[in-house]
């Protein structure tokens, strides 16, 4: 289960909110805008299935249609329905697990995005992080707090028929799945729940969230090493039910495949949140008046190479297109002036150049940080004007300059060690 918050720019930094199952991270990238299909808008909020979803159903559905052979052999084809249900049962469960991310996060004020159900479980997709390490605790344990009351709602049930039945067998294997869910997720290193509840233990005690980031992202790290060579091991030994002797080649191949991907999952996490830890240290770096470029204002018919050379007269790198009262109307285009070769210049006027300006692509001089890069995504463009409070220009700003200074910013050595 995992809290993913996605605060700042492209490659924003994310609060995973709950990866149900077991080795789903808590702070990926996004995948694509769909994010698979989509299946509702509980609490508002969009869920969608990702298509690496069906592959792990298909081998739910294979695997534990093979164990009902084994325990209800008179089932016959069928056992492949029961198995698909349970599939499918599994699954909703996990969902009750990212909706408690979802809900907590709402409660605290937290946008979420979207939840979506993937390959190893699912993730709460918040778009900011939490403000105190009391809320980031909470946040993070009301997902395995819910898959253990699952478990305990499937022990009440089991209770109440004949385990050696459909509904028995079922209601087992629900039980002991969010038993293992809640059991894995709070593992105390990042991406997992119980990682983001270290890092909330460590920034309470510190002071620091970048402290507690760190603490539980090497936690995370040590236990992606432990996955990748204790899950074979207890498995080979029969810690986890498998007696040695039943064990062939195509098990024990399987049984590290799936350590080594539960471990790359998990050590990618750690990786990322060590990432967007450092990222969110430098966005307050981020200021749209230190880099907006100045601007010269020029009326629609003025020639291009007129307007260029006001600007370079006047120090300024960026022209902006105003009306007869001095009203900016658009921005003309760096990439267009490119375009247009010299000796052309002095026939183009600037009104061809340019784009419509529109209120999106309007930003306060005072922006910074996160709050200038929610700002940009919301109305993505290549320039922008900047203005002060009284409506005054003050410039442009370049989705480009503000690349080149967040990749400058992150390159700098800071308190991170390197993801």
């Amino acid at each position: 289960m995992k809290e993913d918050d996605t605060s700042g720019e492209r490659d924003r930094p994310r609060a995973d909110a709950g990866a149900t199952g077991p080795g789903a991270p808590a702070a990926q990238r996004r995948s694509g805008p769909g994010g698979g299909i989509l299946m509702g808008r509980p609490f508002g909020v969009p869920v969608y299935v990702a298509p690496s979803w069906f592959v792990v159903a298909a081998l739910i559905t294979w695997v534990f249609g093979g164990q009902l052979d084994r325990v209800l052999p008179e089932l016959g084809g069928a056992r492949y329905l029961v198995s698909l249900f349970f599939a499918v049962a599994f699954y909703a469960s996990v969902l009750v697990h990212e909706l408690a991310h979802t809900v907590a996060a709402l409660r605290f004020k937290l946008p979420v995005r979207r939840i979506q159900l993937q390959f190893f479980g699912g993730v709460s997709e918040i778009e900011k992080e939490t403000e105190t390490p009391g809320r980031e605790f909470v946040l993070a344990f009301v997902g395995p707090l819910l898959s253990l009351v699952l478990a305990g709602v499937f022990y009440l049930g089991l209770s109440a028929v004949d385990p050696g039945t459909v509904p028995g067998v079922l209601l087992a294997g629900l039980m002991i799945s969010n038993l293992i869910v809640a059991a894995f997720n709070l593992l105390p290193g990042l991406p997992l729940d119980g990682g983001r509840m270290l890092r909330a233990v460590v920034w309470k005690i510190s002071g620091k969230p970048m402290t507690g980031t760190i603490a539980a992202a090497w936690v995370g790290r040590a236990l992606a090493v432990a996955v990748l060579i204790g899950l074979p091991l207890l498995t080979h030994t029969g810690a986890l039910g498998n007696a040695t002797e039943d064990i062939g080649g195509m098990e024990t191949v399987t049984d590290a495949l799936l350590a080594a991907i539960l471990a790359a999952i998990i050590w990618t996490g750690a990786g990322n949140s060590l990432r967007m830890a450092r990222l969110r240290e430098h966005l307050p770096e981020l200021a749209a008046r230190a880099l907006t470029r100045r601007a010269v204002p020029v009326e629609a018919e003025t020639p291009l190479s007129e307007a260029l050379r006001r600007a370079n007269e006047a120090g300024a790198r960026a022209l902006v297109v105003v009306d007869g009262q001095g009203e900016p109307t658009g921005i003309v285009r760096e990439a267009a002036i490119v375009g247009v070769p010299e000796h052309r210049r002095p026939w183009v006027a600037v009104s061809g150049l340019a784009q419509d300006l529109t209120d999106g692509m309007k930003v306060p001089a005072e922006l910074a940080g996160e709050a200038l890069l929610d700002r940009l995504r919301a109305a993505p463009a290549t320039e922008y004007l900047v203005v002060e409070e009284t409506g005054e220009i003050y410039g442009v700003l370049s989705t480009a300059d503000v690349e080149r200074a967040f990749v400058a910013a992150m390159a700098r050595p800071g308190s991170t060690p390197p993801a």
